[in-house]
């Protein structure tokens, strides 16, 4: 028993050993373990409430992945500032002075936390207008890939190469976005092509749409078309213009398939793709050579 009243006693004077005077109340070591025992069974409960929120309330929702999970962060952010009021509270801090402090520490972190703020904020724009989802193919700042992660702070596209790179979502606020399945996933892919002047222009025709009609992945509708667009200084110009589905992600992929098809077509049907050709002109004379 003597063992055991040591014992109290040495926890209770680690406990109630005094680290500070704040907002009137002096805070112990004690005080202390309490208030950080709560704040992690907060964290805790939060996060199970936002994985309730998501599979309970918001599954049967009809709006995007990235929109589901805005809300549910926002509802577990709020929960756990009213559970930080609740925990100082019954722990006797005074929020008044809390909010003092706050108050002045605001103003320095605001402008430390600018560009934080900044991303937040475009990332609620983000998931709330959806000028991007995710599975989307987009092109930003030379980065072209595939949308597979929306967050608050950033988006996360993944590129030909399945390498992953995080954006800030203010870049897709403040800069030029290219969506290239913003409506569908049908995206156009051209082929230009210069022949001979001797060639044939309907013949030419015929055989690019044959191409076209031959590569898989190539859809039927829209249709392929040919344009003929100009004469050029050493052919005429063509442009096999297709669309694909299946190419959104590889698109250099398909026009490389094109151009090996319509050159192995060109060859069997004697249509020659030229060369840039000058002719040079001598005139004859007579060249003065003035002696010295």
């Amino acid at each position: 028993m003597e063992k055991l009243k040591e014992i109290r006693d040495f926890l209770s004077e680690v406990l109630g050993f005094p680290l500070m005077h704040f907002g009137g109340v002096e805070v112990t070591f004690g005080l202390l373990v309490y208030i950080t025992l709560l704040f992690w069974l907060l964290i805790f409960i939060t996060g199970r409430i936002k994985k309730l929120f998501l599979r309970r309330f918001l599954a049967g929702s009809d709006a995007d992945i990235g929109v589901r999970q805005a809300v549910a962060t926002i509802v577990r952010y709020f929960t756990v500032v009213l559970g930080s009021f609740v925990i100082l509270q019954t722990a006797g801090i005074d929020l008044s002075a809390l909010l003092v402090v706050a108050g002045g520490l605001g103003i320095g972190i605001g402008f430390g936390l600018q560009n934080v703020i900044s991303n937040f904020t475009s990332g609620l724009i983000i998931l709330f207008e959806r000028p991007i989802k995710v599975g989307d193919r987009i092109d930003v700042g030379g980065v072209t890939g595939d949308v597979t992660n929306i967050s608050l702070r950033a988006t996360t596209i993944r590129t030909n190469d399945n390498i992953s790179i995080l954006i800030p979502n203010s870049e897709f606020i403040d800069s030029r976005v290219t969506n290239w399945t913003y409506s569908d996933r049908d995206i156009r892919i051209s082929a230009p092509v210069g022949v001979a002047y001797s060639s044939d222009a309907v013949k030419v025709q015929e055989i690019l749409l044959s191409v076209a009609a031959e590569q898989p992945g190539v859809l039927r509708e829209p249709q392929p078309e040919v344009l003929f667009e100009e004469y050029g200084d050493s052919s005429l110009n063509f442009n096999l213009l297709v669309w694909t589905r299946e190419f959104i992600t590889r698109p250099i992929a398909l026009r490389s398939n094109l151009n090996f098809a319509i050159q192995k077509k060109f060859r069997e049907h004697g249509i020659e793709i030229p060369f840039p050709q000058r002719d040079l002109h001598i005139k004859s004379g007579t060249l003065h050579v003035k002696s010295g």
